[in-house]
């Protein structure tokens, strides 16, 4: 596992402290996460190995600061906040990866500011909408129907630590609860009750070379949608990974690590 640095950056007039974790050496990477929640996870580590990867939390999402989502009122807000985070990391231009609803906001960033995107992967992003394969309003869920729709591989280890029931009786597992509804709350604030807030409008806008990667038994945001960001991001290409569905950076790591590197180096 990587070593991992934290620090707390406090931005938006000073309204919003956003933890940011970093490890590895090399050329800057930043990693946008998903709805639930920032875990450290192998993918991680995978990157931290060939590049320095930032990990920002979503606003509201960090721990002992939950109302750091309340200054942000609209999607804008969050895209100018994301273009101040990058100022503040120092990071003039740099690689951007984002998974699911954090993908929604690397394409969002990518699309606003150009220059600040060397180069943009977006893992089963959110953000477009298809009359013919509408998202599932995940936010009303219980993991019991929201899994499935996640992992293809219903008897793996994704899906067991997914539906692990939480530990209530201690005092982490109980924060780890809460922690994980809050971020879906936060992050629900730009997506819900659908996740289109005129995207597709700007992602002519991109400049940076894009890599779309999606599990090919993908049941929340379908693959479909990965030709829609293809035919809308100029010179993009498509990855479809086999035997995953909606977190192929976790149920086929290897697989996208040699995708994402290979694309990242390139």
């Amino acid at each position: 596992m990587s070593v991992t640095t934290t620090e707390t950056l406090d931005l938006w007039d000073g309204q919003i402290s956003t933890r940011v974790h970093r490890a590895g050496t090399g050329d800057p990477v930043v990693f946008l996460h998903g709805a639930a929640g920032l875990q450290w996870d192998p993918f991680l580590d995978g990157l931290a190995e060939q590049f320095t990867v930032f990990a920002p939390e979503h606003p509201g999402t960090t721990p002992g600061d939950p109302d750091g989502i309340r200054p942000l009122d609209h999607l804008w807000d969050l895209v100018l906040y994301y273009d101040e985070l990058l100022g503040a990391l120092g990071l003039d231009s740099a690689a951007i990866v984002g998974h699911s609803f954090g993908g929604m906001v690397a394409a969002e960033v990518a699309a606003s500011f150009p220059s600040r995107v060397s180069k943009l992967v977006l893992i089963s992003a959110l953000g477009l909408w298809r009359d013919d394969a509408p998202v599932p309003n995940f936010m009303v869920m219980t993991p019991e129907e929201f899994v499935p729709l996640l992992v293809a591989d219903q008897s793996g280890p994704v899906a067991a630590t997914l539906l692990a029931p939480p530990d209530l009786e201690s005092e982490e597992g109980q924060t780890a609860v809460i922690q994980s509804v809050w971020s879906l709350a936060c992050t629900g604030k730009f997506i819900w009750p659908i996740p289109d807030r005129g995207l597709h409008k700007r992602l002519h806008r991109v400049t940076a070379e894009t890599l779309i990667v999606w599990g090919h038994r993908d049941n929340l945001v379908k693959s479909v949608y990965a030709d829609e960001f293809r035919q809308r991001i100029r010179g993009s290409r498509v990855e479809v990974i086999e035997n995953a569905a909606h977190l192929p950076h976790l149920e086929q790591t290897e697989r996208t690590l040699e995708l994402v590197n290979s694309f990242l180096q390139s």
